[in-house]
């Protein structure tokens, strides 16, 4: 059986997540025009490579699958899966459903953050907009560039290298900004080059977790500031900008002897109620109502795992917290000016309390303050953040 286009937008379709006039754009633009020979598809992280097996690499290529494009910044060259994924061909259903998100019209200036393989700008380009679309990685804008060349839509859009967190002023401003990595912090340049009204759409989440959230913002008439709410589970590699920055969590700066200054207790919650699974909304609420936490699951084989949560210092100094869940009671250990597990434990009974709400009722307003600080709101119908005050009630260290 022959695999195209037209095969990847009829089962789009049949998953009910194309928007109105995106299918004969899907039908239009073929991925196998994008992707490159040697792919892993992150289901299985197995290579595929299309001189090898090109039937099994088609295939793949025309299924719903995220197909892993690039490791550890392009120092990998190896045929094994490497250590972190930083560039991918996203899952078309996401994609797909972003794209209704986005609501992008014939003739509206767009501006897209990673630009990947230019799968995703030369969607946009088929449907009749004017797209600027920035990557960081120098070896992908050029690949991108040849890949949308080929393709037919050299014309149509325009590749920048460079840092998709200062966006493209001379491009702007824009009726409409796709982001295709995970943010954790929306910057100012992206709202002040959106024209009033426009519409952003990103994949948002915090260091809690792995996890993000699809986030559609409206950007207000003064261009100060966006809002919206989120409204897809999902998964994206993250700014490179924006990776977790362990020293921002202690680093060296947390003594060895940490252990020795922490406080004990337990608690009648278990790992799977603070952790969940891939797509699961409780890491990502947990993540709203505990900011400036990272938070590190290891598993035990089967016995056992520890939930590592780590404080960044906001002025008093860092914080560190360790739940270990085994076959007896689970004991917690904190140290330093806040109580970690105090306010994840106490956001998850809020969360539990309220009929644990999903992710759809949840949202962001960022605005941009007058020195170009960004401030970001999360928000729960009409309650704000936070939800669960920080708990610091002991010096950083000892016992005061």
């Amino acid at each position: 059986m022959t695999v195209g286009p037209d095969t990847l937008a009829a089962l789009l379709k049949r998953k009910d997540v194309l928007p109105a006039g995106w299918e004969s754009v899907f039908g239009m633009v073929a991925r196998e025009d994008f992707v490159p020979a040697r792919i892993w598809p992150d289901d299985t992280e197995a290579l595929l490579d299309r001189d090898r097996d090109p039937e099994a690499w088609r295939r793949a290529v025309y299924s719903d699958r995220a197909l892993v494009t690039q490791w550890d910044d392009g120092r990998h060259s190896g045929t094994e899966a490497g250590r972190l994924a930083t560039s991918s061909a996203s899952t078309p259903s996401t994609l797909a459903e972003m794209l209704y998100d986005l609501d992008a019209a014939p003739g509206m200036r767009v501006l897209e953050v990673g630009t990947g393989t230019g799968y995703s700008a030369g969607l946009l380009a088929a449907r009749g907009c004017r797209v600027t679309s920035i990557e960081v990685d120098p070896h992908l804008a050029r690949r991108a560039r040849e890949n949308l060349a080929a393709a037919g839509f050299g014309d149509l859009v325009e590749v920048i290298t460079g840092d998709g967190t200062l966006g493209h002023r001379a491009g702007g401003p824009y009726d409409r900004i796709q982001v295709t990595a995970g943010v954790r912090r929306v910057p100012a340049a992206w709202i002040e080059q959106a024209a009033p009204g426009a519409v952003i759409v990103l994949p948002w989440g915090t260091d809690y977790g792995s996890g993000d959230c699809a986030l559609r913002l409206v950007v207000g008439a003064d261009r100060r500031g966006a809002s919206g709410p989120f409204t897809l589970a999902t998964a994206f590699m993250k700014l490179r900008a924006q990776r977790p920055d362990w020293r921002r969590y202690g680093g060296a700066a947390l003594p060895d002897d940490w252990t020795a200054y922490a406080r004990a207790t337990t608690t009648t919650l278990g790992y799977d109620d603070v952790v969940g699974g891939p797509f699961d909304p409780v890491g990502f609420v947990l993540g709203l109502c505990v900011p400036d936490c990272l938070a590190r699951p290891v598993l035990h084989g089967i016995f056992g795992a520890t939930l590592w949560l780590y404080g960044a210092d906001t002025g008093r100094g860092h914080s560190i917290a360790a739940a270990d869940f085994g076959a007896d009671a689970p004991t917690i250990r904190q140290s330093g000016p806040r109580r970690l597990w105090h306010e994840v434990e106490a956001s998850w009974h809020w969360w539990n309390a309220r009929g644990r709400p999903t992710i759809h009722d949840f949202g962001l307003t960022v605005t941009v303050t007058g020195d170009g600080v960004v401030d970001q709101q999360p928000w729960y119908g009409a309650t704000t953040f936070p939800l669960v005050p920080p708990a610091h009630d002991w010096p950083a260290r000892g016992r005061g």
